[in-house]
Order: structure tokens, then sequence, then C-alpha cells
């Protein structure tokens, strides 16, 4: 588990960024449309993003996987 999180949101954008880790990485598609996740040379998770995030709503929330390594 990471010691720090970090959380960027930009609302012009409506994006969201989270990061475990500073780690050079990059960005992976994911199963939802929505979301991408970071990655490290290993193919580590090492954060995640959202792009659209106003659309999702308590009662109904964004639910996705992330499998890399």
């Amino acid at each position: 588990m990471a010691d720090k999180v970090k959380v960027w949101f930009d609302a012009e954008a409506d994006y969201l960024e989270v990061r475990f880790s500073d780690d050079t990485g990059f960005m992976k598609e994911t199963k939802h449309d929505s979301v991408m996740e970071r990655v490290d040379a290993n193919g580590h998770v090492i954060g995640f993003s959202i792009l659209g995030v106003s659309r999702f709503r308590k009662e109904k929330p964004l639910e996705a996987d992330l499998l890399s390594t």
C-alpha cells in the first residue's frame, strides 16, 4: 500500500487523477471507457484517472477493475 496518495482534479476538463507513486509510468486503457490506469515499467498499477467525473452519482458509483500486474 502507498504511504501517500496524490489527487488532482481539473473541474474544467472534468478529470480526476490519483497517483500512488511518483515513479515514471504510462497510461493504459481499461475495460471502462472513462478509466485509465497508470502503470510502471513492470506493469504494476501506480495510479488511475477518470474522465467525465461529474457523470457519476453516489446512487450509482463508478466501478472499474485495475488489472495490471
